[in-house]
């Protein structure tokens, strides 16, 4: 089947069985390998992307319900190949150690603030709940998500 949708900003179309997940059509079918593969259960929240402004577990997600649909990915945050304020935030606050669940936090995080620019503490925590982190905690994490609303 080919799917056409936007993924970053930009027209996308690619053949593919519909029946994938959007976590196989992002790393095997377009090389996009910031998402990233871990538990597959949608238990860990390392594979979050964006979906028509919802943050999704693409491992739970078929491909063919991106079809007509606004994708984003961690690749996508980077604004004129700088790093995006949001991104700038994880670093300022030291809210990444091994970095492998770094881009669906950012995914998360982002779809917060694109609903709510200005979340507080317990609205941040809430909507980070769908993300494990082993490293860091995750004060860290709110701060930097804190940061990012103010920026």
């Amino acid at each position: 089947m080919k799917l056409r949708f936007t993924l970053n900003d930009q027209p996308a179309e690619v053949e593919c069985d519909p029946a994938i997940t959007l976590l196989d059509l992002l790393r095997e079918h377009l090389h996009l390998t910031g998402t990233k593969k871990s538990c597959g259960v949608g238990e860990c929240g390392a594979c979050t992307v964006i979906v028509d402004g919802d943050p999704v577990n693409s491992c739970l997600f078929l491909a063919g319900q991106v079809q007509g649909k606004t994708v984003y990915t961690v690749e996508g945050l980077a604004e004129d190949g700088e790093l995006s304020k949001l991104q700038k935030a994880f670093l300022d606050n030291h809210a990444v150690q091994c970095g492998f669940c770094t881009p669906g936090m950012l995914m998360s995080a982002k779809a917060l603030l694109l609903r709510n620019p200005h979340p507080n503490e317990d609205e941040i925590r809430r909507a980070m709940s769908g993300n494990l982190c082993r490293c860091t905690g995750y004060d860290s994490i709110v701060r930097a998500v804190q940061a990012a609303g103010e920026a």
